[in-house]
């Protein structure tokens, strides 16, 4: 699905897709309806502009992410501003990629958010992670006592390592030529993981791993 409040540019977009294979199942021009769309159509991933009227790209992606959790949100957007990036990651976008970007550097991003993968403009990736590191440095909220909190979930050794790779920015792809796994047990076993931890998405997993200091080890 793709959204973007100006039709040449929505125009253009959806023909690339399409015409490298993908199934455009909708496009949007304004963010309410964006969130309607996806809800009636169920895109494995929304290409989402930003700044769209009526209601603001973040808040579609929160909105569309809360509703359908398996919804991938690659971000394609003209601004590269560092808040606009962690805000938009922040309410459940699996990507950034500014519209500089190159028709194939695009295609790509596409196939690589439809796989789970963190896809970033250059740059970026280490933007994000520092932020996810800056936040797990912070003292937790209090959550009340102890008493009756639940169990922290129970990992494999491979779902661990697995996890730890993925907490240092590395692709499904990079994991699985390092462990000499297929790339589909590395999805397997992300999936796995996400299931056990009750998390929605990698953006998550990332989170979640670093606060548990994964990724300096």
């Amino acid at each position: 699905m793709v959204v973007d409040d100006h039709p040449m540019w929505r125009e253009a977009v959806s023909r690339d897709l399409a015409d490298a294979g993908f199934e455009v199942v909708a496009t949007a021009g304004d963010g309410e309806q964006a969130v309607r769309r996806a809800r009636a159509t169920a895109p494995q991933v929304i290409v989402l502009d930003l700044n769209l009227p009526l209601l603001p790209g973040v808040e579609v992606c929160r909105q569309v992410v809360a509703h359908d959790p398996g919804t991938r949100v690659l971000v394609l957007s003209a601004s590269g501003e560092h808040a606009d990036v962690l805000e938009a990651v922040k309410s459940g976008a699996t990507g950034y990629l500014v519209k500089s970007a190159g028709r194939e550097e695009l295609l790509a991003a596409v196939r690589r958010t439809a796989a789970g993968d963190p896809v970033f403009t250059p740059g970026l990736a280490g933007l994000v992670l520092g932020e996810f590191r800056r936040l797990a440095s912070e003292p937790a909220a209090p959550a009340g006592s102890g008493a009756g909190q639940p169990a922290v979930p129970q990992l494999t050794p491979r779902e661990t390592e697995v996890l730890r790779m993925v907490a240092k920015g590395l692709s499904y792809r990079q994991i699985a030529d390092r462990l000499v796994l297929s790339h589909r047990t590395v999805q397997n076993h992300v999936q796995n993981t996400l299931g056990k931890l009750q998390l929605h998405n990698r953006v998550e997993l990332v989170r979640y791993a670093i606060e548990r200091g994964l990724d300096d080890r």
